[in-house]
């Protein structure tokens, strides 16, 4: 298909299914700009603690303080704070729940390049060898949504950090209620056995690369990114980071 025909499929889009900005109803966006000049993008890293008080220092290739050095995830990129503002929440979750806005994956992937921009993580260093591994969703919330939004969110990252996105490694075998209405050992029992390495995917093919960064829409008390890093180590991964649009706490 080229260029002509997807503006044309665009356009024609546009003018069936309007857009509207989630802050202001603005026509023609979902997130205009002067509704994105609201939201605070997160301009440190801060480490895995519950309280996400500790500074991690710009140039710093550590992701965790020394309290959190047990812990298998290596670090954490947010670009929000969850609670902070009630449009971050509008926009997850949008993009989550019906009606489902799937197209949301741009806009809000732009946030987490202004994070990295502000973090002094714009640079090759970070990324190199790296590759994007989506949180995965087991198939009936698949089946229902019609796509993974840590796979949409995933896929425009990789456009800008030119690493591949590999959606296949990591599965997800049992379903579980959503985490965030969780009490935190209610997380811990839902995700024991949720997630395992697709038995397709080689060894090697999780080895070759330096880090792999989880992808995820909001990080909660961590409990899903842990097991997820935990399965992948065992695999051979060399180290797990993630990345999460918004974080609560």
């Amino acid at each position: 298909m080229d260029k002509s025909t997807n503006h044309k499929n665009s356009f024609l889009q546009d003018l069936l299914f309007p857009k509207f900005c989630l802050g202001c109803q603005t026509e023609g966006t979902f997130l205009c700009e002067d509704c994105r000049e609201l939201l605070e993008i997160i301009d440190h890293g801060y480490c895995l603690c519950e309280r996400s008080t500790f500074w991690i220092p710009k140039n710093s290739k550590e992701g965790k303080c020394p309290k959190c050095r047990h812990k298998k995830l290596s670090g954490l990129y947010f670009a929000l704070s969850y609670k902070e503002k009630t449009l971050t929440r509008k926009l997850i979750h949008q993009f989550k729940y019906k009606p489902f806005i799937k197209n949301l994956a741009k806009p809000l992937a732009s946030l987490l390049i202004e994070h990295f921009i502000k973090t002094g993580k714009n640079t090759n260093d970070p990324w190199e060898n790296g590759v994007l591994v989506p949180v995965p969703l087991d198939q009936k919330k698949i089946k229902d949504r019609g796509y993974n939004q840590s796979e949409e969110l995933s896929k425009e990252l990789s456009k800008v950090l030119k690493i591949p996105v590999a959606s296949n490694i990591l599965i997800k075998i049992k379903s579980t209620p959503p985490q965030m209405e969780q009490k935190r050992e209610e997380r811990l029992k839902n995700l024991a056995g949720a997630f395992t390495i697709n038995k397709n995917c080689a060894t090697s093919e999780i080895a070759q690369f330096s880090k792999i960064f989880l992808v995820d829409d909001v990080y909660t008390t961590g409990s899903t990114m842990e097991h997820c890093s935990q399965v992948l180590l065992d695999a051979g991964a060399k180290s797990v980071w993630g990345i999460a649009l918004a974080r609560e706490g």
